[in-house]
């Protein structure tokens, strides 16, 4: 066993887009992404997909391969299980690849024609199609969020979630200390009991009780609080916001995390065409939606797209945030109308599609 552990790590477990080449492994490779979209421009990358399969001691064995890619992921190969597995699930880019134009085809092997596209196109285009784009909406308008409202750099205090109350109004806590001609490390607090939030403040004033202050520490989380001598009267009474603060701390992350991880290329972009939105983000969730449209209605799958130029314009912010909100729920709207009277099957013919693989297994093994 273990000599066939080994075997099998040397030779399959670290395979590679060049050994499968090697291997005449390779069933089908096209161009993928926007140069088959018909959207692509001088700055283009080109994208490589295809569907390989795996040698028959390979598939019998202990170590199932289903993808392989280089190492910036533009070029990706699906083993020929995984590719009608995703098929029969409609995943928007493994469809993509079964209709794509024949001027992007590289390479085809007469096996894989078996596979058409009429087999796979089913109602489900709705959810994966139109569910992806609308997930991409959604992190759309998050983005608008973080573009238009930025952050600093300095986190915000626990201290800067508290007021004073004075009557019927608050005030906050820094600017009371201020007025007050106090600091917050001689401040002492109390829990008020039955009412959350909210604490007696004391105050000493020849700073000889040894009061834990407002905070104990710059990052504090929490407030702190102190004991108390008998006799002593509050000063105030002071209110945390933690609901606020536990927010703010959220969108804090939030907001730092995106722009570590920021494409500073593509940010820089929409910053140039002064729009707050991610403008290619936005041109494929449009793509996307208009293409489960046609599915419903037309039955097919258009991956090269007639409006080459309003798509290009939208990846270009052409088109006001708002203007591309209401295109896409038009197009929403649409889907959900088309999905009513859609002839399509409501899901793939799963039986009939494994079938089919296991017969181009067998001639493949043969």
């Amino acid at each position: 066993m273990a000599r066939l552990t080994n075997f099998l790590s040397t030779n399959w477990i670290s395979m590679n887009i060049k050994e499968l080449k090697n291997r005449n492994l390779i069933l089908f490779e096209c161009i993928s992404g926007s140069k088959a979209y018909g959207l692509d421009t001088a700055a283009s990358d080109t994208d490589i997909k295809g569907v390989f399969y795996l040698p028959k001691e390979q598939f019998f064995g202990l170590e199932y391969i289903p993808q392989v890619s280089n190492e910036t992921n533009d070029e990706v190969y699906y083993e020929l299980g995984r590719f009608v597995d995703l098929l029969i699930k409609n995943n928007p880019n493994i469809l993509e690849l079964l209709a794509t134009p024949a001027s992007c085809i590289l390479h085809k092997h007469p096996i894989i024609e078996r596979l058409r596209l009429d087999q796979f196109l089913s109602k489900q285009c709705k959810d994966t199609f139109g569910g992806y784009a609308i997930t991409q909406i959604k992190k759309a308008s998050g983005l608008n969020k973080k573009i238009m409202n930025p952050m600093e750099r300095g986190r915000k205090s626990v201290i800067d979630f508290c007021y004073i109350v004075e009557g019927a109004l608050s005030k906050p806590l820094t600017t009371w200390l201020i007025e007050q001609k106090l600091i917050q490390n001689r401040c002492g607090l109390v829990n008020i009991a039955h009412a959350k939030g909210l604490y007696a403040l004391y105050y000493d004033q020849e700073g000889i009780l040894a009061y834990k202050g407002i905070v104990s520490y710059d990052d504090a989380n929490e407030v702190s609080l102190s004991s108390i001598p008998k006799g002593e009267l509050p000063v105030t009474y002071l209110f945390l916001n933690k609901e606020s603060y536990s927010s703010y701390c959220k969108s804090y992350k939030e907001y730092w995390d995106w722009v570590d991880k920021r494409n500073e290329v593509r940010y820089q972009s929409n910053r140039e065409h002064g729009k707050p939105y991610d403008a290619k983000n936005m041109m494929h969730t449009i793509r996307l939606l208009e293409q489960a449209a046609e599915i419903l209605t037309l039955g097919r799958l258009n991956v090269e797209r007639p409006n080459r130029e309003e798509l290009l314009k939208i990846k270009a912010g052409y088109y006001d945030y708002d203007e591309l909100m209401k295109k896409a729920d038009d197009l929403i709207h649409q889907i959900e109308q088309a999905y009513k009277v859609s002839s399509l099957p409501v899901d793939v013919d799963a039986v009939k599609a494994e079938r089919l693989l296991v017969s181009m297994r067998e001639d493949l093994y043969r």
